[in-house]
């Protein structure tokens, strides 16, 4: 009887531990994990930067100057889609943005929380490369990035291992900018200022 009640204890506080660390896993999440979302025009990056080996800054022409890498102009779209499949549905979207003098509400896809600063300026003035951060854009279709703390690192910290933190995590910048410090001679900032102001 006594080695029951212990073993009905043992699974209570094991249950108890679980459901603290998936809602403890879930509060701690990016203001906007970066997420596949739909856009109001397809645009695929595979093609694009992929089989074209366009420049990430051609279209994203403001992370050489800003904390934000920005987003085409129509008018950028359209300096190449006037010809190159003028024919297409999506091509024919743009046209539309253009003709009626509007910019493309693009959805957002790659949110940090408020209190966090990034410059990507920074980062290519290190030359480090976009897919560092994002993936391998030149391979999506869709853009999107798995983000955030995660359930099953909680779990793997809670029996003793380190896995490393997912990409666009606090934990995850830091080890970089360390890396970077150590092998490539770099003097990334390690204080929290740097970020969080």
């Amino acid at each position: 009887m006594m080695a029951r009640a212990g073993v009905g204890a043992l699974g209570a506080a094991l249950l108890a531990v679980l459901v603290f660390l998936a809602i403890s896993s879930w509060s701690r999440q990016p203001a906007a994990a970066a997420k596949p979302s739909a856009q109001p025009i397809n645009f695929p990056h595979n093609v694009h930067a992929g089989t074209y080996k366009i420049d990430c800054q051609y279209c994203h022409s403001d992370a050489r100057r800003s904390e934000y890498a920005g987003l085409p102009s129509v008018e950028r779209c359209m300096g190449c889609h006037k010809i190159t499949a003028a024919d297409k549905a999506e091509i024919k979207k743009l046209a539309e943005f253009q003709a009626k003098k509007e910019s493309i509400p693009w959805v957002r896809v790659n949110k940090l929380p408020e209190f966090t600063y990034f410059p990507h300026k920074a980062h290519i003035a290190a030359n480090l490369p976009c897919q560092g951060c994002h993936g391998p854009i030149e391979q999506m279709r869709v853009v999107g990035a798995r983000t955030g703390p995660r359930l099953t690192n909680d779990l793997a910290r809670l029996v003793g291992l380190k896995p490393a933190p997912p990409a666009l995590t606090m934990g995850w910048c830091v080890e970089c900018h360390r890396t970077q410090n150590a092998t490539q001679g770099r003097r990334a900032p390690l204080d929290c200022i740097a970020c969080h102001h």
